[in-house]
Formats: C-alpha cells, structure tokens, sequence
C-alpha cells in the first residue's frame, strides 16, 4: 500500500487496497471480497479520500513519506538524546529511543503501537511521538500544517536513523538535525463508501 501511494503522488490516480493480511487498516475490503470490490471500483462505486503527505529533509536530501518519519538509535539498545522544536519555538531535549512523525493514515501503525494519538482523516495535521521517552511528562503532540517540527541529535556518541516510510536514509550525527513538515503533495486513498474511517476503526480497534 505504502510504495503505491508514493508511487502514485501527484497523478491523480487513487489507490484502493485489499487485505491479504492481518491488520489492513488502510484496505477496503478483505481478499474473500475481491471480485466484488474490484467489480464495484470499475464500475465507479468508491469514494477518494485526501491524505496529508510528510516531508522531511535530512543528510543532504529530501523525501516524502505516507506513514511516517522515524528517527531512532543508529545502535540497538542505546539510547539517544534529542532536542525538538516545532515552528523555530525551541521545546527542550528528552532522552529517549526515538521520536515518531506520522500523518494521519500512518497513526494507526508504528504512531499508535506507542502510545500515539489516532489521526481522523480528513485531520490536516501530524502527531509526534517519542519511543520509550525516559521521563514523566512526554506526551505526543498534534501538529497542525505550517509547523515544522525540527528533531537535533544532541548525543555525543551515537548517530541518529532516519527513517522513511520504514526505510533507512541516512544518518544524523550529532548535532546534525532533521526538518519535518506537511507536504503540498498529498496521497489519494481509495475506498467502497461504506468502509470509512470509523467502521474500520471499530472493526480493528474497538472490538
């Protein structure tokens, strides 16, 4: 689902998932149901729904992301420091094994698993998360569009990961840091108008 949507960015063209797995949050119908689903797609019985896009620019370079941006411990079991800041206003640095990004349709996945606030679509905003924060007081944050959220690795001896979508892109050593921000761009999900967000919700979450 994730390589489809970023393949598709920017042309138009919706993309419809079927659930051959376990979870498939982001699916529209289950692989029991795929003659009919794909009969009532063709036939023009969906709806498209606009999903806000991440875009983070770290290591020299620039990359979208559906889910989520991730920056981690470059060494399992180490902890690192990282200091943020959202729209240039400077929030401190918290010990920790990482801080989670996410867009809406990527806080029901890594977001969540840690304890992470479930974005509503149709939200034009992001949630950060720290993973295993060593204090009492980090909670996750709801950013709205035109924030950018800047993640520092202060430290002194372990670089930071950054993560796309799941995918490794570089490192930041310390001192170096990341920007996130919403993207213009956005990915364009496809679904039968029956299976919406709250439905899907229940059927995964809430029973």
């Amino acid at each position: 689902m994730l390589r489809a949507l970023r393949r598709f960015l920017g042309t138009g063209v919706p993309v419809i998932g079927v659930n051959f797995g376990r979870v498939g949050f982001l699916a529209a119908f289950e692989e029991e149901a795929l003659e009919e689903g794909v009969g009532r797609v063709f036939s023009g019985d969906y709806d498209v729904v606009e999903l806000p896009v991440l875009e983070v620019e770290a290591s020299g370079g620039r990359w979208r992301a559906v889910n989520d941006v991730v920056i981690t411990s470059s060494s399992l079991g180490r902890m690192i420091e990282l200091g943020w800041a959202i729209g240039g206003e400077d929030l401190g640095s918290l010990p920790c094994d990482g801080l989670i990004c996410s867009t809406p349709s990527g806080s029901t996945a890594y977001n969540l698993s840690n304890g992470g606030p479930v974005l509503v679509w149709g939200l034009d905003a992001m949630a950060v998360t720290f993973v295993a924060p060593h204090s009492l007081q980090a909670r996750p944050l709801v950013v709205p569009r035109g924030r950018e959220l800047t993640v520092t690795n202060r430290t002194a001896d372990v670089d930071a990961a950054v993560l796309v979508d799941g995918h490794r892109i570089g490192d930041l050593e310390s001192g170096e840091h990341a920007a996130v921000r919403l993207a213009e761009a956005r990915s364009l999900l496809a679904t039968l108008p029956e299976s919406t967000f709250f439905s899907r919700y229940g059927r995964t979450f809430a029973s």
